[in-house]
């Protein structure tokens, strides 16, 4: 059941015996939950003509650990429900007289530190080890998921040489996966509202025999629910966009994990890219970087 459903399984079962104070409060959220997702408990309360308090003993009265627990549930509802045009509304809410570079740094800095605190080390590892060991690797992320897919693919290419990024193209998706098998692995990224052509192909792919891996925001997204293994990393941000800071940090991680474990092979191959570069002048010359101001 995902997040935002519990929440009304519990608003539901609890709501006779709550408070007249409560009783607003449930009503609010479970009307303005767009609203209420990125308020603090006292500007919630405020909202509601309640005191701070009483928000946090209602989060209590709900079995949460705490109004950030249930905070995080009500944002899972936004995720899910709320459309790009809708979520752009939502920005001046959040946002309000604040200074939008802070604010949006700040919730980077947030997604980061929550990253930290959730991801597994263990299953970091493991991903590292069967991407080492895998015949070919295919990498799939579409739409916004587009940058994060090149850049893994990219990088990965660089110290692996079998890497494979899918894209919407003049060949369809499952095409360009049919050659995948036992061995191989796939990478999938998508993050909320999940990409249901990233979704499908992932699932093809892991059919097929291919090891899934899933870069995602939960266990029990779509892809984390298909995947063997899942990185999960936090993207969110109450605005039209994501906040793909985390993901990229974690896809930071996993390329230089898989290059420190390549060493070796990763100073040769960049010592002939170094020489090919220079050759075709891939780069300006340090003259050149001073002489353009």
């Amino acid at each position: 059941m995902a997040n935002g459903s519990k929440l009304m399984e519990r608003i539901r079962k609890n709501f006779s015996n709550m408070s007249k104070g409560q009783k607003r409060l449930a009503e609010y959220i479970t009307t303005h939950y767009d609203r209420a997702a990125f308020l603090t408990a006292a500007n919630l309360g405020k909202t509601v003509g309640l005191s701070e308090s009483t928000v946090v003993r209602f989060a209590y009265a709900l079995g949460y650990n705490g109004y950030p627990d249930l905070q995080k549930d009500i944002q899972e509802m936004v995720k899910q429900k709320l459309s790009t045009v809708e979520r752009l509304e939502l920005s001046a809410d959040y946002l309000g007289n604040e200074s939008i570079l802070k604010k949006v740094l700040q919730t980077d800095i947030e997604n980061i530190k929550l990253t930290m605190e959730e991801i597994s080390e263990r299953v970091f590892d493991t991903v590292v080890d069967e991407i080492l060991k895998a015949n070919r690797i295919y990498i799939i992320g579409l739409r916004s998921a587009t940058s994060q897919a090149y850049f893994l693919g990219y990088y990965l290419n660089l110290i692996l040489r079998n890497v494979n990024i899918v894209t919407l193209g003049l060949n369809d998706l499952f095409e360009q996966l049919l050659a995948a098998g036992k061995g191989d692995v796939v990478i999938g990224i998508s993050f909320p509202r999940y990409t249901r052509n990233t979704v499908e192909a992932f699932k093809f792919a892991k059919e097929l025999g291919a090891t899934a891996i899933a870069i995602t925001d939960s266990d029990l997204s779509p892809l984390g629910r298909i995947a063997d293994h899942t990185l999960t990393a936090k993207s969110d941000m109450a605005s039209f966009i994501d906040s793909f800071v985390a993901p990229l940090s974690v896809i930071n991680s996993l390329i230089i994990a898989v290059g420190m474990k390549k060493k070796d092979k990763i100073s040769k191959s960049l010592k002939v890219l170094e020489d090919v570069w220079e050759n075709y002048n891939v780069f300006m010359a340090k003259k050149e970087k001073h002489n353009n101001y």
